[in-house]
């Protein structure tokens, strides 16, 4: 298994991009790769689960793990048939915006696959 870690910073407050998280309404608004989220909850918590799927029509099917809305923390477990990913998130203040990073363990070749996607749509979490 491997491990990558990514980062952004943005001038959005951390509020903010906690918000577009903890609403899964609003995933789509940043991650250019989601085009809608299948749960019957609306907003992350702990035992939440769902498909993702994504703007090519592919879904993925996801249990939220862990939800600490005080320290801005999530971790969900992604499966896409027999690949299965658990993703760590956070949002720090940084300056006068937020930092958000995602730690995603899972095997390499889709880890290394996801990350130009996952970078991007962390730029975009982090915008104003």
């Amino acid at each position: 298994m491997a491990r990558v870690t990514l980062r952004a910073s943005g001038a959005a407050c951390p509020e903010t991009a906690w918000e577009r998280y903890a609403s899964v309404d609003a995933w789509a608004s940043w991650s250019p790769q989601i085009k809608a989220v299948h749960s019957v909850s609306r907003r992350l918590r702990p035992g939440m689960s769902g498909t993702v799927e994504s703007v090519a029509g592919i879904r993925a099917a996801f249990v939220v793990e862990a939800v600490d809305d005080d320290r801005h923390t999530w971790t969900w477990r992604v499966r896409l048939g027999r690949i299965r990913i658990q993703l760590h998130h956070e949002v720090r203040p940084q300056g006068h915006g937020a930092t958000t990073s995602l730690t995603m363990h899972g095997p390499m070749l889709p880890l290394f696959a996801y990350a130009p996607l996952a970078r991007l749509a962390l730029h975009r979490l982090v915008q104003p």
